[in-house]
């Protein structure tokens, strides 16, 4: 069995990782990061360290251009955008029906249509994506959902020639169950990156920034990374 990773070097997706070289073995296990023109290369630097650590094949695609026309806050193109700050309930409640400003659109589809793919030239019988229940909650990221990621299985699963299953280990759990995970099979989280924002430390105060924590304070430990507000 050989597994394909959806890999942005953030907490979610190093635990997905840190699952998959467990199951595989680390030469059986490649890890796909995806630029898509986020304002900063803080992630980019972590996926790299992470991969490092775990010694999987790294590969990189650019798919930035896709996201031109989008207004999300998240990208450099809209540099004068400001990121949220506040529980993604919050922000929801403010907003009403309209989407979060972080909301890069249809971002998970296209990756995952990325990743099936890669999957499918190189053989692998699995893809990893680490999707998780707090995303989803409220519709904050409709393409984290159970019912999205259902979809997507069945699409790559036929697209595919029923070669290629998807797995969404993550969709019926929330962050700290995450980390519940990664803490039993010792994630190197100190190396993972969750900030919306690039600066020196993260932020502490952005909805991802919010749930990291939480999810930590939740198991019982402190996040080995530092913030801002420390």
């Amino acid at each position: 069995m050989k597994a394909l990773v959806l890999f942005s070097g953030g907490l979610d997706s190093s635990t997905a990782l840190a699952m998959a070289v467990e199951s595989y073995g680390k030469d059986n296990v490649a890890a796909l990061s995806i630029t898509y023109g986020q304002k900063h290369i803080k992630e980019i630097e972590s996926s790299k360290a992470v991969a490092n650590y775990y010694g999987v094949e790294h590969i990189y695609m650019d798919l930035s251009k896709v996201f031109e026309y989008s207004n999300c806050s998240l990208l450099e193109k809209n540099e004068f955008a400001k990121i949220p700050e506040g529980e993604y309930s919050d922000q929801l409640t403010k907003l009403h029906d309209s989407m979060l400003s972080t909301y890069v659109p249809f971002r998970n589809g296209l990756f995952l249509s990325a990743a099936a793919s890669i999957a499918i030239s190189k053989d692998c019988d699995i893809i990893y994506y680490g999707a998780h229940k707090d995303d989803a909650a409220g519709g904050a990221y409709p393409d984290c959902s159970e019912e999205f990621t259902k979809a997507m299985r069945d699409a790559i699963y036929l697209g595919s020639g029923k070669k290629v299953e998807l797995v969404g280990p993550f969709v019926g759990i929330n962050k700290a169950g995450i980390v519940k995970i990664g803490l039993e099979l010792n994630v190197p989280y100190h190396l993972t990156w969750s900030c919306y924002n690039g600066h020196d430390k993260a932020c502490g105060k952005c909805g991802t920034c919010i749930d990291r924590i939480k999810a930590f304070e939740a198991n019982g430990v402190k996040d080995p990374i530092e913030y801002e507000e420390d």
